[in-house]
Parts: structure tokens; C-alpha cells; sequence
């Protein structure tokens, strides 16, 4: 698998955090990027109680957890900022989210497009480098997800430079495609 930067998150506005966040910001950090609608029931039984777990279970200095809202359905009935907020709320989910903001065409919103999303709810783990370097449609247990966020936690933060392509990729057999 060939390591590549994660692509930019594109997001209208944020909620839960006073300034705007991206992945050079976070980079350093795990990220665990969490795409969700708030009418999903995978998303509001599952990927969200997750998220929470993750932030509570590991340092916000080595892990940082995001969510995304990421409407491509039901429009009108969760596309406002309001509804959202108080979503957020009664749910007690504090981490940060971002609204994922209209895509090319309209058809779907601009960071799933961009990360090839099948729909919500969908995991993306980040390296502290800041690639891509896992993605989950649907549920995934906890014990393997702690098993790659941990396994994540145990690369090397910065890998000498002299190491890595343009692309990002580390080079040596069998590391890179």
C-alpha cells in the first residue's frame, strides 16, 4: 500500500473547538476522523459512543478525535447548524466536528467525496504523519481499533526525511507499491 498524505478535510464550520482545525495542525497525533449523519442509527448506536470511548481512553497530546458530519440524505431534517449543535448537546459528544461542506456536483459533500466514503458511519485513521492509513464503513470492534491505534502509537512520530518519497511512502521491500 503506497502511504499517501490524507486529503484535506473540507468543512464549512466547526463546532466544539474555538478555531478551525486541519491535518498539518494535528499532525504529530493520531487523528481518528469519525464521518457520521445524526439521523444514522449505525452512526448514533455505534461510530459515535466509539469516538467517545477513543477520546476518553487515550491522550488528546497522542490521539486526537474528530468527528465529521457528513450529509449526503435527509437534507432538511439535520443539514442546519442549530439541529446539529443540539444534537451534539443531548448526546454529550464534546469532541470537535466539523461539517463536511458541498462537494462537486452537490451530489455528495466534499471530504467523503474526497476519501471515497460508502456512506456513514465511516472510521478513518490518520498516522502522525498524516496519512491515510486505515478506513472502516460500518461498525468495527473495539479491541481491533485500539489494536491499530496502538499499533500507530508505536511508529516512530517523524521519520527522517531522507526516508520517504514524495508521496509520503516509506521505501523498502515490501512497503510500498
Amino acid at each position: 500500500m503506497t502511504l499517501r498524505p490524507a486529503p484535506p478535510w473540507q468543512v464549512s464550520e466547526w463546532i466544539n473547538t474555538p478555531n478551525p482545525l486541519s491535518l498539518d495542525a494535528l499532525k504529530g497525533r493520531i487523528i481518528v476522523l469519525e464521518a457520521f449523519q445524526m439521523l444514522c442509527p449505525g452512526c448514533v448506536s455505534h461510530g459515535l459512543p466509539q469516538a467517545r470511548r477513543i477520546a476518553t481512553a487515550f491522550a488528546p497530546e497522542d490521539v486526537a478525535v474528530i468527528g465529521l458530519h457528513t450529509v449526503f440524505e435527509h437534507h432538511e431534517a439535520q443539514g442546519s447548524r442549530v439541529a446539529l449543535e443540539a444534537f451534539l448537546h443531548e448526546y454529550r459528544f464534546d469532541f470537535p466536528v466539523g461539517i463536511d461542506a458541498p462537494g462537486d456536483g452537490g451530489l455528495l459533500p466534499g471530504t467523503m467525496q474526497a476519501y471515497q466514503m460508502q456512506g456513514t458511519p465511516t472510521l478513518v485513521l490518520i498516522d502522525q504523519l498524516g496519512r491515510r492509513r486505515a478506513q472502516h464503513f460500518g461498525s468495527v470492534e473495539d479491541i481491533r481499533l485500539g489494536a491499530q491505534i496502538g499499533a500507530l502509537l508505536a511508529e516512530p512520530a517523524r521519520a527522517p526525511a531522507v526516508d520517504m518519497d514524495a508521496t509520503g511512502c516509506v521505501p523498502g521491500p515490501g512497503r510500498c507499491e
